[in-house]
């Protein structure tokens, strides 16, 4: 059985829209693009690329897969030749065709295919971004690791990565790593149902 897991740059208030620069994501009018370079150092840098380069197959929402489409394939260097070569599982409702090698696409029921595909053999499957691909995943509790990079920023507005909806359960920290710049860098497992306690007073 494979493992789900996301990975995603986080604002305080629990936006992933647009973290890498102005034109990323304007879905809705959002004009706080690119609030996540700033604070980029050698520890941030560092634990991104040893992410990217774990062995799995990629799952994309269709609007992540159309950013990453039109910019890895014209790329070179280790990345892109990681993105342009592994298989890339896209969840789409309109995509019928693409030219992105190595990309196979998920049309009618996409949950059903993600379970199926999680029930076989193979590698992890690892989500970068896909704001609405993510929250359909939290609903069926599909998600068994999340990697997350915490952002000192609050944005106010934009896509978030919890909304109302998501199966209950518990995680536990398996990576913890604060940099100088303020980046939290944390990784946490499921860990079944939540677990219930009454407070002292």
């Amino acid at each position: 059985m494979r493992r789900i897991i996301i990975n995603e740059h986080l604002s305080l208030d629990g936006v992933i829209q647009g973290p890498g620069g102005p034109e990323e994501d304007t879905t809705g009018g959002f004009e706080l693009g690119g609030w996540s370079p700033e604070y980029a150092d050698e520890i941030t840098g560092q634990s991104i690329m040893e992410t990217i380069h774990e062995p799995y197959d990629l799952l994309l929402g269709r609007f992540t897969y159309k950013i990453w489409d039109e910019y890895w394939p014209f790329q070179t260097g280790s990345v892109a030749e990681k993105f342009n070569n592994i298989t890339k599982y896209v969840a789409t409702k309109t995509l019928q065709e693409t030219s992105w090698e190595n990309t196979v696409l998920l049309n009618g029921d996409v949950i059903e295919q993600v379970k199926a595909l999680k029930a076989s053999d193979g590698m992890d499957l690892h989500l970068w971004g896909s704001g609405n691909f993510v929250q359909a995943l939290l609903q069926n509790g599909l998600i068994d690791r999340m990697n997350i990079w915490l952002y000192p920023v609050i944005l106010g507005k934009g896509k978030r990565l919890f909304l109302d909806g998501a199966v209950p359960g518990s995680f536990r920290v398996t990576r913890h790593a604060v940099t100088p710049t303020g980046v939290a860098i944390l990784s946490y497992e499921a860990d079944g149902n939540i677990k219930i306690g009454q407070a002292s007073a």
